[in-house]
């Protein structure tokens, strides 16, 4: 267990100033429902796996959209499922239930919310970095000034508000969304091996 302080805030000048994460892993696209079940089985068997959602945004008052994407990613490849191209199907319910398989993302209940728009299940196993990062002194509640003050890296959030639901996802996209998830656990497993502040003697 590593014994370190961790800022309270950081401001965004100082975030922009630090070097980029980006997850270096494959990233596997899954846009039909026979590839489903073989990225839910790998994600199972990583035990950890990084959450997170995109959806396309509306530039209109009072228009929403659906979710568009899932990102689930284990520490060696990350999974994204294009909920707007197919169902929202039986194998991924199963995963977000499970509760042996952690489900590590932030803002974690506004997520589950755009997803049970789609289908109705029980969420179980979510931990949700936005309710434990305070345990450590860390008053940041953004996924961005989380990654800066945990793991001293910046992510970019340039690709947030484009087409979700385009035809084809762009690279930049695609590393933006399987960077977003992959953080998550790099958040985590250093959290979970620093003391926290209230435990020190």
């Amino acid at each position: 267990m590593e014994e370190r302080t961790f800022r309270h805030t950081i401001t965004n000048e100082e975030t922009a100033q630090l070097p980029a994460a980006q997850f270096a892993g494959p990233i596997v696209v899954v846009d039909n429902e026979k590839q489903i079940e073989a990225a839910c089985r790998r994600l199972t068997a990583a035990r950890i796996v990084g959450f997170d959602t995109e959806t396309r945004p509306s530039f209109k008052a009072g228009v929403t959209h659906r979710v568009a994407l899932l990102q689930l990613s284990a520490p060696d490849c990350c999974y994204l499922f294009r909920l707007c191209r197919m169902r929202f199907g039986k194998p991924l319910i199963k995963l977000l239930e499970n509760r042996e398989v952690l489900k590590i993302g932030a803002d974690v209940a506004g997520d589950i919310r755009s997803l049970r728009v789609l289908r109705r299940f029980r969420p179980d196993g979510f931990v949700d970095l936005q309710q434990i990062a305070p345990e450590w002194g860390i008053e940041e509640k953004s996924l961005r000034k989380l990654s800066a003050i945990v793991l001293g890296k910046r992510i970019s959030k340039a690709q947030r508000l484009s087409n979700w639901e385009a035809a084809n996802l762009t690279e930049q996209q695609k590393l933006y969304a399987a960077t977003d998830a992959w953080i998550c656990t790099e958040i985590y497993h250093t959290l979970q091996n620093t003391e926290k502040p209230l435990c020190k003697k």
